[in-house]
């Protein structure tokens, strides 16, 4: 006889259905797992002996063998403890195997029979919706996987409990949905004193999705104008915040099976490695471009990334997506995020400083601001410098206008982007392209000839001439115009600086 379980192998965000036989033959006894299996899956075979240990259930002495299907998919992480375990209870009889097969299960068994969290339930229990099939989990997951209406969700604490309720001497209620948590309040813009242009550009960017560059002498306000970004973003709509979910859910991230509308705010060291921006490494995992999905990515002391590193965010932004190409993985991760950048003018900070001089300028900027590639510069679509901050700006009151304020504009902005693209696959002025980009942000007559003048003069990129279009088209929707006109289309190019002019 074989009986069969089921659970999901995860490539990328997507959960492919395996199907988990397992066979009882006569000869020498032993348990085998084959299929592909990496460490971890084939360690379940030891942890499912002291757990039906346990629960004082005796494997039979026969050759046990557990066949992962399809054989040719690698397997990785401990989740394929439960479904191997109910394969093998349902070849011995100990629950009904037709009340498994039409389950879809994943869960890390303890040596003591209870159910360890693992990752991934939330994508597994789309799967699962999809299948026509219901989720087993441990009772840690339950919450995060409920948020699939369309699956029936049990979530159990052990594995006792999961042979009680299908032998139906204790059924376990479907379990429900974790609260959605919303971050408190955070930073206030107000707290910013001076820094009125920076403050400008902070609210275009977030108003169209934007990336944003800043250059500046060290204390200039440059990390805090960031991380005061979140404030003013709009929350999460429920597909973005299902889109995000899925990625933290693979990463382990979801507190508590708890979804946020908050959108995400990494800022990953510039020590990190490649695996760990772009993604990769064990399971081909996501990085840091994946977890900031809908939200903002914010690389302080830019320069100082490795070049490497910087070079692979070409293809991301440009795409909104990160392929992960390994010998035996080949996965894809979305990457629809805001860039913030932020670097020192020179490798002292202080060439821009008169009271401060640098000794090597103006070959210090250039060699710094070299280290980043003309091409990844141009995918900036605002570039500002943020000047020192004056004393006598310090001692001002309070700015008359903070988080809340700008925040009312960019959501106003982005309400009146979703009803523009509305049946496209653009979502902000930022995804614009090709014939769509021409339809929505083509400017007046007055606006047409700056532009093309500007672009002549100064050798703007055709990369650059739309990145400029899309930031016009952003500036008209916070000044509520539905034409682009000509002072929109002025603030646009003062964004689009040079490197040259930064330093």
């Amino acid at each position: 006889m074989v009986a069969r379980a089921y659970t999901v192998a995860f490539e990328g965000i997507e959960a492919r259905i395996v199907e988990v036989q397992c066979a009882l033959a006569p000869g020498m006894p032993g348990f085998s797992i084959v299929g592909l299996p990496d460490k971890a899956v084939s360690e379940a075979r030891e942890r499912l002996r002291a757990a039906l240990n346990a629960m004082s259930i005796a494997l039979p002495s026969k050759k046990i063998t557990v066949n992962l299907s399809p054989a040719d998919l690698p397997k990785f992480g401990s989740h394929f403890d439960l479904p191997i375990a109910l394969a093998l209870l349902a070849a011995i009889e100990v629950i009904p195997p037709d009340e498994v097969e039409g389950t879809l299960s994943l869960g890390e068994l303890s040596l003591d029979g209870s159910l360890v969290p693992v990752i991934g339930a939330l994508p597994a229990a789309m799967t699962a919706a999809a299948d026509n099939r219901a989720l087993v989990c441990p009772r840690a997951c339950g919450a995060e996987a409920a948020w699939v209406g369309a699956a029936r969700v049990i979530a159990a604490p052990s594995l006792a409990a999961v042979i009680r309720h299908f032998t139906g001497q204790a059924p376990l209620d479907p379990a429900e949905p974790g609260e959605v948590s919303d971050n408190p309040a955070g930073r206030d813009l107000r707290d910013v004193k001076g820094q009125e242009r920076a403050k400008r550009a902070l609210e275009i960017a977030a108003a169209g999705r934007h990336h944003l560059m800043m250059v500046g002498s060290p204390g200039s306000g440059k990390s805090m104008l960031a991380a005061r970004l979140p404030s003013i973003l709009p929350p999460l709509t429920p597909a973005e915040a299902l889109e995000t979910s899925m990625v933290h859910s693979l990463a382990g991230l979801l507190d508590e099976g708890g979804i946020s509308r908050t959108r995400p705010f990494r800022e990953p060291h510039h020590t990190a490695s490649m695996a760990a921006i772009v993604g990769g490494g064990r399971g081909a995992k996501p990085g840091e471009v994946s977890l900031a999905h809908n939200g903002v990515l914010f690389l302080d002391e830019f320069p100082e990334f490795p070049r490497p590193v910087l070079e692979t965010l070409r293809q991301p932004i440009e795409t909104g997506e990160v392929v992960v190409a390994r010998a035996n993985a080949h996965v894809r991760y979305p990457c629809r995020f805001m860039l913030v950048a932020a670097a020192n003018p020179c490798k002292c900070g202080y060439l821009a400083d008169a009271t401060r001089a640098c000794s090597r300028a103006p070959v210090c900027g250039e060699e710094y601001l070299g280290r980043v590639s003309g091409p990844l510069m141009d995918r900036f679509d605002l570039r500002i410098e943020v000047p020192p901050v004056s004393f006598t700006d310090l001692d001002l009151p309070d700015a008359g206008e903070g988080s809340a304020e700008i925040a009312a504009r960019v959501a106003a902005a982005r309400a009146v982007q979703a009803a523009r693209f509305k049946g496209t696959p653009a979502r902000v002025n930022a995804d614009a392209e090709g014939e769509l980009l021409e339809a929505v942000a083509r400017p007046d007559a007055e606006g047409r000839d700056l532009l093309i003048r500007a672009a002549e003069r100064f050798g703007l990129s055709a990369r650059g001439y739309h990145r400029v279009l899309r930031v016009a088209r952003t500036i008209a929707d916070l000044g509520g115009s539905e034409t682009v006109r000509k002072p929109h289309v002025a603030e646009a190019l003062g964004y689009r600086l040079s490197v040259a002019a930064l330093v």
